[in-house]
């Protein structure tokens, strides 16, 4: 009796300590700073606009949030190392939606699940994306571009931010519903892929708005083909004003911790990044950089993402049939 005494004290105590800890832990967060890994190049849209939230978010929490640049494997090694890293909420994820078409598309490209080892915190931005070419390039027009592909199968190269990227998808969109065969080069983030389109060492790319803005104000660049209609190119049409069913797709940017972090840290960096999210100075930001502020918080968020990658999933299902 005794022993069993003293081995339920020995539990209450267990469990006191635990509890106290968590409390403890939840009223201390953030005691010391907090890294950002964003895991595309420096420059990129997604690099950008998360160095202008984790500035403000900063504030917020009163600790430094650091960005830390993990390009590589269309976003998965960043992504990875937030999932496979500490439970802690020390560090977070700003990713683009690479991190769930990649495994999506091949689950093999990636060595995580996004839907069950990362958990959304909030979504924060969208950016347009377009199917720009060089301003001398022969093609006016999106459809005199395809109809270039089909009479000159394979000779049309088109660079994007990685293998299994929202860029990549948009390639497989643009095959499935017009025919036309982009032979896809990929690079390691967004600037990369711009730099070659820049440079002729391909012909067509698929970028976001806002990346290559200024060299559509320098005359270097000329869009064919946008993901939504933007009131800067009120005449560059989508796929789907063209008369087809599908258009390309936009690229969502958000915020991740690895799945198991405690709940009373979830809560405290959803409700900063809200804030920073939503802020004046964020917000002015964003629209600088030529993105649209799109929060959403972290449960309208997670289905969203759901019912993304079960999209992209059939898509390439869909893909991988048509070329039997």
């Amino acid at each position: 009796m005794r022993k069993k005494i003293v081995s339920f004290r020995g539990l209450t105590a267990i469990s006191f300590i635990f509890f106290s800890t968590l409390t403890l832990q939840a009223q201390t967060y953030p005691s010391y700073p907090i890294q950002m890994v964003i895991p595309m190049a420096p420059g990129d849209t997604v690099d950008l606009t998360g160095r202008v939230i984790g500035a403000e978010l900063s504030k917020i929490l009163k600790t430094p949030v650091l960005p830390v640049n993990k390009p590589g494997g269309g976003s998965t090694i960043g992504a990875d190392s937030v999932a496979k890293g500490k439970k802690d909420g020390y560090t977070i994820l700003y990713a683009n939606s690479n991190i769930y078409y990649a495994p999506a598309m091949n689950p093999e490209a990636a060595p995580y699940h996004p839907l069950k080892d990362l958990e959304p915190l909030c979504l924060a931005v969208s950016v347009p994306l377009t199917i720009p070419v060089q301003v001398d390039a022969p093609w006016k027009t999106f459809q005199e571009l395809i109809e270039y592909i089909k009479q000159n199968p394979g000779k049309i190269r088109g660079s994007s931010s990685g293998v299994g990227s929202v860029g990549h998808c948009n390639f497989e969109v643009i095959h499935l519903e017009t025919g036309a065969a982009i032979t896809q080069i990929p690079y390691k983030g967004a600037s990369p892929a711009m730099t070659a389109l820049l440079g002729g060492h391909v012909e067509v790319s698929t970028l976001s708005l806002s990346l290559i803005s200024p060299h559509l104000k320098a005359g270097k660049l000329r869009v064919l083909l946008l993901s939504q209609k933007v009131q800067e190119l009120p005449d560059i049409p989508t796929l789907t004003q063209i008369g087809y069913k599908r258009d390309i797709n936009p690229v969502r940017f958000a915020f991740y911790l690895p799945s198991g972090v405690p709940d009373s840290i979830k809560k405290v960096l959803g409700s900063a990044l809200e804030k920073a999210i939503r802020s004046r100075e964020v917000v002015e930001a964003i629209q600088k950089l030529g993105a649209i502020l799109d929060y959403k918080p972290s449960d309208e968020f997670k289905k969203l993402m759901a019912d993304e990658y079960e999209t992209v999933k059939a898509l390439m299902k869909s893909a991988a049939s048509s070329t039997k």
